[in-house]
């Protein structure tokens, strides 16, 4: 079962890059307006996650239990849009390589905090020494990503 899990992170990983293209893509047939393209990607995800909750059996009592939720959780609602918005106005700027580099970075770095700490309510799951070391290698592929027309150049010059 891992396995097929896998699979779906990966897939979920390879839509955040192809979203990041074309909401890009859709903010410059908007004129631009970086904002606007990410209040649309949104409202399409909405509308599609409305239709997938409504075929699970309604939403009227997870819909019910909203006003006793406290505050913090609607969080997510706006960090999402907030990394929506970025994609669309960093790609064109910094390209998708290095936004997704510094995304994945980004992840990585705090989702090892929340499992080790057991941040936001999540069950704790210590990091090994291992799993730091790997995400060392990570973090300094991102630098490798970052920087590659930088070490490029070293090299050439030493050659």
């Amino acid at each position: 079962m891992n396995t097929l899990f896998w699979l779906i992170a990966f897939a979920a990983g390879s839509a955040i890059s192809v979203q990041a293209a074309v909401n890009t893509q859709l903010a410059n047939d908007m004129g631009g307006n970086t904002p606007a393209a990410a209040l649309v990607s949104f409202a399409v995800g909405a509308v599609a996650l409305g239709l997938i909750a409504l075929s699970r059996g309604g939403v009227s009592g997870a819909l019910a239990s909203l006003p006793s939720q406290p505050l913090w959780h609607f969080a997510g609602g706006v960090l999402g849009a907030g990394a929506i918005f970025s994609t669309v106005l960093l790609a064109p700027r910094i390209g998708f390589a290095n936004l997704l580099a510094l995304v994945i970075a980004g992840q990585l770095s705090s989702s090892l905090a929340i499992d080790h700490f057991g941040l936001v309510g999540a069950v704790v799951r210590e990091i090994s020494l291992v799993k730091a070391a790997g995400a060392v290698v990570m973090v300094a592929g991102v630098f490798i990503t970052l920087f590659s027309n930088s070490i490029r150049h070293a090299f050439e010059r030493v050659a």
